[in-house]
């Protein structure tokens, strides 16, 4: 435990189990929403607001708040709007946002290849104080949102016309669905990266769906492994010196492959249990099966 006597540690550990927490908070929301790789697409119009808190001498992370926010309402409106011609025009937004960033960041006094590396694969030595005060302000706003519109966001995501229909505010969901899942990423950025963060916000929830079709456990063991994950390689990239964000994706890799090879004996006890306990010779019982509430159910 001796990397807790650092200083430098302490701040990317409390960023980590933020990130942990914050992404697949969100991250559960975008999979539901078949959006799994928002997360990547925001990740890249983050850079331009990365090189602009470069050369315009700001916070990097603020600044890419602001700009990853913008992108989220362009996408979202790109979506609402840009019909059989849309997949382009987000194209041309993602790519344009990482070539934007390259170019800014080189333009900016200072700016270098490491500074760039650092935000597009994270690193535990550059995570300053400004950062973490940063870090935690937007981690509350993420899980304000993630938790206390829980119901909301779930019932949008999983029917947009009945949730209309029963009076939701469907647009104004999905537009603060999108807007947090922008911040999430400026979250998590100094961590993880810009590029592999939209691993963190979909692969543990892929993961905790291989135990748990209810939404309120799903999110629950979401939330653990990502806070697992990202604190294991936090300190891995400590005493191995290797990338935190590639540690901690491969990590999360990791924790799918086990427990998607759980899955299946743990599925097949449980049916085994089932059929134990239903009375014999019950052609009723065995023709229809346990409905659950339809709010408890997980969409995959």
């Amino acid at each position: 435990m001796d990397f807790l006597n650092y200083a430098f540690m302490q701040r990317a550990l409390l960023a980590a189990v933020l990130v942990g927490i914050t992404a697949p908070a969100i991250g559960i929301y975008l999979v539901q929403r078949r959006q799994a790789l928002m997360g990547d697409g925001i990740g890249h119009v983050a850079m331009t607001g990365v090189g602009l808190g470069f050369l315009l001498s700001t916070s990097p992370v603020w600044m890419a708040t602001a700009v990853s926010v913008l992108g989220a309402v362009l996408m979202e409106l790109i979506r609402w709007y840009g019909r059989t011609r849309g997949d382009i025009a987000l194209a041309m937004l993602f790519y344009g946002g990482m070539a934007g960033g390259v170019m800014l960041i080189n333009l900016a006094p200072g700016g270098s290849t490491a500074n760039l590396t650092s935000y597009l694969f994270g690193s535990l030595s550059t995570v300053s104080e400004s950062d973490v005060t940063a870090i935690c302000v937007l981690a509350a706003f993420v899980l304000l949102v993630t938790l206390g519109l829980r119901r909301q966001l779930f019932a949008v995501s999983q029917d947009e016309e009945f949730a209309r229909v029963t009076g939701l505010p469907v647009r104004a969901l999905n537009l603060l669905t999108a807007v947090t899942a922008a911040v999430t990423v400026t979250v998590a950025m100094r961590v993880v990266g810009l590029l592999l963060v939209s691993a963190l916000m979909v692969v543990p929830v892929a993961a905790a769906q291989q135990l748990s079709r209810s939404f309120t456990v799903t999110f629950v063991i979401a939330v653990a492994i990502g806070v697992a994950v990202a604190v294991s390689g936090t300190v891995t990239s400590y005493y191995q010196d290797v990338p935190p964000g590639a540690t901690i994706v491969l990590l999360t890799i990791a924790a799918f492959l086990v427990l998607t090879a759980l899955a299946g004996p743990l599925a097949r006890r449980r049916a085994r249990a089932a059929a134990a306990a239903q009375p014999a010779g019950d052609p009723a019982e065995c023709a229809i099966p346990a409905t659950r509430g339809a709010g408890d159910e997980v969409g995959v």
